[in-house]
């Protein structure tokens, strides 16, 4: 894996929209485990499942998410943009299921 400079882009960066899909299960994944009545050392082999499913669900290497999070990190005002669409996501589907 290379890493890049605070001024280059991945190779492989994730689009906006797939960084907002992805943050979005990975919330929902997130919120299903701490959901559940299972114990700590139990959850914490679980989300590693679901996480892996995410990944596979969107065709995306974990690492290419992680260098894709790294990169958009480094832009703060970019990183409350898509927090932002990511909420709005959430909430979206919490109003649709209800």
């Amino acid at each position: 894996m290379v890493s890049c400079g605070p001024d280059e882009k991945p190779e492989e960066l994730l689009s906006e929209d797939t960084m907002v899909e992805i943050l979005v299960d990975i919330h929902l994944a997130e919120g299903f485990v701490q959901s559940l009545s299972i114990p700590y050392d139990s959850s914490k082999v679980l989300y590693p499942i679901l996480e892996r499913q995410i990944f596979e669900k969107h065709g995306v290497a974990d690492s290419v998410y992680i260098q894709s999070l790294e990169y958009y990190l480094l832009d703060a005002a970019k990183m409350e943009y898509l927090y932002e669409r990511t909420i709005d996501s959430l909430t979206l589907k919490e109003k649709i299921t209800r």
